[in-house]
């Protein structure tokens, strides 16, 4: 008997890791939790289900959605949770890696109806967020804590995305033609301060007609024919004048 009796407890030793719980059931009913370590079942009479607590990652497969401004989107996202209660998670769902998927494919949908598109591509956040708190509290009842939910991609129709583009052009040469016209403003500006200095300063004028001349004659292949007013050559005979007294 000795041998039997080593072959059965072997047979009925289970091992639960540290990251797991075993769920305990005698002749079909629950009948506690086991935590981690090596523990004995006996065969036919008990069978223990191990949860892993672990935080898991699984994907929400693209799904098709129409906004609140109805306009279609392909969206998918990807769901961070954990097991929060063994128990509940085998005695309350049959699969609860399938519901929780089923039911944050279900919220997503729902979710993106609630908002236009310009809120949900500018606050894709604030809809990942409240995917979240939807999906936990209805998960909660299958011991499921959702940590976190994120939205991975949003697909939009080409001819929208076209449009999109073009809009996007015309606003930069929007922005481009506001900024020439400024700097034309500001150089008009400029220019009437100069002007009003030099109208104001007397001979002034016929200075900076001199410097011009005489930077234009420094490049001796440029041929430049003036005309010069009369005030200008009365400026310069007073001015040779007085010298000369």
């Amino acid at each position: 008997m000795g041998p039997v009796i080593v072959v059965l407890l072997v047979i009925s030793i289970r091992q639960i890791n540290q990251y797991e719980r075993g769920v305990m059931f005698t002749m079909g009913k629950y009948t506690g939790m086991k935590q981690p370590g090596w523990r004995l079942v006996i065969p036919i009479f008990q069978r223990m289900a191990k949860v892993d607590l672990r935080t898991k990652v699984t994907d929400v497969p693209n799904q098709e959605a129409i906004t609140k401004d109805n306009i279609s989107v392909h969206i998918n996202a990807v769901i961070y949770y954990k097991v929060s209660d063994a128990s509940k998670a085998v005695l309350e769902v049959e699969s609860f890696m399938y519901a929780v998927s089923q039911l944050a494919q279900t919220t997503m949908r729902n979710a993106v109806g609630e908002v236009t598109l310009d809120e949900l591509l500018k606050g894709r956040d604030d809809v990942a967020k409240h995917i979240q708190v939807i999906v936990d509290k209805a998960s909660d009842p299958w011991g499921i804590k959702v940590e976190s939910v994120e939205l991975k991609d949003i697909g939009l129709p080409e001819d929208l995305k076209r449009t999109m583009a073009k809009e996007a052009e015309a606003e930069r040469e929007k922005r481009a033609v506001i900024i020439k016209a400024q700097g034309e403003v500001d150089a008009a500006d400029n220019m009437a301060k100069a002007a009003r200095m030099l109208g104001e300063a007397p001979g002034a004028l016929h200075l900076r007609t001199l410097q011009t001349i005489n930077d234009l004659s420094s490049d001796q292949s440029n041929t430049t024919i003036w005309m010069v007013p009369t005030e200008a050559l009365r400026a310069l005979e007073g001015l040779a004048e007085r010298m000369g007294k």
